[in-house]
């Protein structure tokens, strides 16, 4: 039997259930909470989520998941007052300060300020609960300030973190817009999240003023604490900045050592104690490294010395690092977010984004989750599925497969190089012949949609063997893209942008079909075509999986029309049948080493599966697409409709006799004569008229 999911998140139930209870009326402008919180947010939230505005928005509002996480943090943050993570515990779950060790955890340095993790499933639109977030600390501290009050619980000073480098180009596109080709590091605004989703995220009378901010504020990874900003930052950089500036975290330590009476210290330490920097091994001694190295030295002084901060933690997972006995231990960036969070006290906030915020602690039988103990909101990848967020999932189940033994390692052959294992190469075909299953069925009712199949590879000497396999089973070299983790280091800035560009626009275009990475694109790919994933990782890690899936969840339909054919899907899968359609429908080449995890989502009814029999159907169920005939503008002709309707009101106005010109063409005497004198009587008969007029 499985665990509730109130037991394994207890604070994000409490406080969905406390902010449930607060927002009763939320939609009409009477709930609770406009009563607590500032005259600012109070209008956020009318616009946000009040009914009027999200009828006259339409398709353009924030989903169930999305409207908690944001109303969660608000009442954490501004309601409450928390002023850190054991704060929050006392005010909404008291009771589960007594189990385990959580009340010590909750007292160590690292929980000493308003701490709140949102667990989203991948696809289900962080980055706008993020920003969404932002603006109501910038506006609440832009209104504090006009009127001369010091409110701590807000900012205008924003750090946001990414994992990687895809996760960082992308936060970029959000709040600077995309490239413009040609132009070397131009971004168009227009382009940005904020801009075009304006309508959404910013009440019309405060627009010009966030956009002001968002266009002057914008710090990338270089430009942290380099760059002239105005009245605020929001700074934009990926982990590394952090963990390797580190280094620079200790030069005080060598100092006292080197100071210390009888001091026995090595050659390096007085080296490193002396000069600023040492030189690299691996890029000799280039000065642009050095300068480099140097400067995240100089970010994380410039970090701390703020003295307000709110960091937005991405994809916040790899905060975290595990021991061989399950405790948990902090990972070098975490450390940099400390020091940088000492000085303070409560006006530094740390907001975590994670659709897997959790470690895997045990293994076989004993294995399982240990879930962060700051999550505030929970909308999990099941939640995204049945609400039709995301893609469904099913997986190919195939007879050959099933024959095969569970090992999906590479081989090595007589000379010790890596070379495919037939598990391997039968999965890859199966994937192969799903994804041409797709293109033929997608193209005969949408050409401009392209499939994508996925392959992730267990490590960087197997993606190489994976293109040549794809290739000599019939894909040109241009439809098969490599993308592993050196990739930039290897091509350099330069020549990385043009493969960037291509990666992140696969979506329009025929080629690659195919793309093939270790881990590099394990996070932040935000692409919708990917139809199609063959994990060939022997790893059995489940964040690892949960990972990979989610670069394929993002819906590729996002029309009408087939809203209804998809909740058939959802529906058929509920029942463990297979789909009548493949519409946006992720299929996974099954992998043993990940059964567990394919039967809790079967066993909750959000993933199904599909046989070798699907391979004779349509993969886009009865959908037809419908062509014009030759000579069409013959029988075209117009449909009148209705624009509006109006009601005409007629109005009696009285007859003004002195404006009236006079009669002149008889005499009065004349027209007397003509009314005749006495009664006038006519007779009618039934089959003949005969008029007798009588008159006296």
């Amino acid at each position: 039997m499985s665990t509730p999911k109130e037991d394994i998140l207890p604070l994000a139930s409490a406080l969905t259930k406390k902010t449930q209870q607060l927002c009763v009326g939320l939609e009409t402008g009477k709930a609770e909470i406009f009563e607590l919180v500032t005259p600012v947010t109070a209008e956020l939230l009318k616009w946000w989520f009040g009914e009027d505005m999200v009828l006259a928005r339409s398709e353009l509002n924030f989903h169930l998941g999305q409207k908690q996480a944001i109303l969660n943090a608000i009442v954490a943050h501004e309601v409450l007052k928390s002023h850190s993570l054991k704060d929050l515990y006392s005010q909404v779950a008291p009771e589960l300060l007594l189990t385990g060790n959580l009340l010590s955890k909750l007292a160590e340095d690292k929980n000493a300020h308003p701490k709140y993790c949102l667990k989203m499933a991948t696809g289900t639109g962080k980055t706008w609960v993020l920003q969404a977030l932002m603006i109501w600390q910038l506006l609440n501290k832009t209104a504090a300030s006009a009127e001369g009050i010091t409110d701590e619980r807000f900012t205008r000073q924003f750090l946001i973190v990414a994992p990687g480098l895809i996760v960082y180009e992308r936060l970029l596109d959000a709040f600077c817009g995309k490239l413009v080709a040609g132009k070397n590091n131009s971004r168009d605004f227009a382009t940005s999240d904020v801009a075009q989703f304006a309508e959404l995220f910013i009440p019309e009378q405060y627009r010009e003023s966030v956009f002001g901010f968002v266009r002057g504020n914008v710090c990338n990874k270089i430009e942290i604490g380099l760059k002239a900003t105005g009245n605020g930052m929001i700074g934009i950089t990926n982990w590394h900045l952090l963990s390797e500036g580190d280094e620079q975290l200790n030069d005080e330590e060598f100092v006292d050592e080197l100071l210390a009476p009888a001091a026995n210290i090595s050659p390096e330490q007085v080296i490193k104690a002396v000069l600023p920097l040492s030189p690299g091994r691996a890029t000799g001694n280039s000065l642009d490294v050095l300068d480099r190295r140097y400067a995240r030295g100089n970010v994380l002084d410039f970090l701390a010395n703020l003295p307000e901060l709110m960091v937005f933690n991405d994809e916040a997972h790899h905060i975290h690092d595990i021991k061989k006995e399950g405790e948990s231990t902090e990972v070098e960036w975490q450390k940099s977010l400390s020091r940088i969070a000492e000085t303070k006290g409560r006006k530094f906030v740390q907001v975590d984004f994670s659709a897997t915020p959790y470690n895997d602690i045990g293994s076989g039988k004993n294995k399982s989750k240990l879930y962060f103990n700051h999550i505030i909101t929970d909308f999990d990848l099941k939640s995204a599925m049945r609400a039709g967020l995301v893609k469904s999932l099913v997986l190919d189940k195939r007879k050959e497969i099933g024959a095969l033994p569970l090992e999906f390692k590479a081989e090595r052959d007589e000379n010790g190089d890596a070379v495919l294992s037939e598990g391997q190469r039968v999965m890859l075909r199966a994937g192969l012949q799903k994804l041409k299953k797709l293109e033929i069925d997608f193209a005969k009712i949408d050409p401009s949609r392209h499939p994508k199949m996925l392959v992730v590879c267990e490590d960087t000497t197997v993606s190489p063997l994976v293109s040549q396999f794809l290739q000599d089973e019939g894909l040109n070299a241009d439809e098969v893209m490599v993308i592993d983790s050196g990739k930039k280091a290897e091509l350099g800035e330069k020549d990385w942008a043009p493969v960037r560009e291509r990666l992140f626009s696969v979506d329009k275009h025929a080629t690659p079909r195919v793309i093939v990475s270790v881990l590099m694109l394990r996070e932040g790919f935000d692409v919708n075509n990917i139809c199609v994933i063959v994990p060939l990782r022997s790893s059995q890690a489940q964040i690892l999986l949960e990972q990979t899936i989610g670069r394929g969840l993002r819906l590729m339909w996002r029309d009408e029309e087939y809203t209804d054919l998809k909740r058939e899907n959802r529906e058929l899968i509920n029942k463990s049948k297979e789909p009548s359609s493949l519409l946006d429908i992720l299929s996974i080449i099954e992998h043993p080493a990940f059964q567990s995890f394919y039967d809790d989502l079967t066993k909750d009814g959000v993933a199904g599966t599909t046989t070798e029999e699907t391979d004779s159907t349509s993969s886009t169920g009865d959908v037809i697409a419908s062509q014009l005939r030759e000579g069409f503008e013959a029988f075209d002709f117009a449909i009148p409709f209705i624009l509006r309707e109006a009601e005409e009101h007629l109005e009696h106005r009285a007859l003004d006799l002195s404006a009236l010109l006079p009669f002149t063409a008889l005499t009065p005497i004349e027209l007397t004569n003509m009314l005749g004198k006495g009664d006038t009587f006519i007779s009618h008969d039934l089959q003949a008229v005969h008029y007798l007029v009588i008159t006296g």
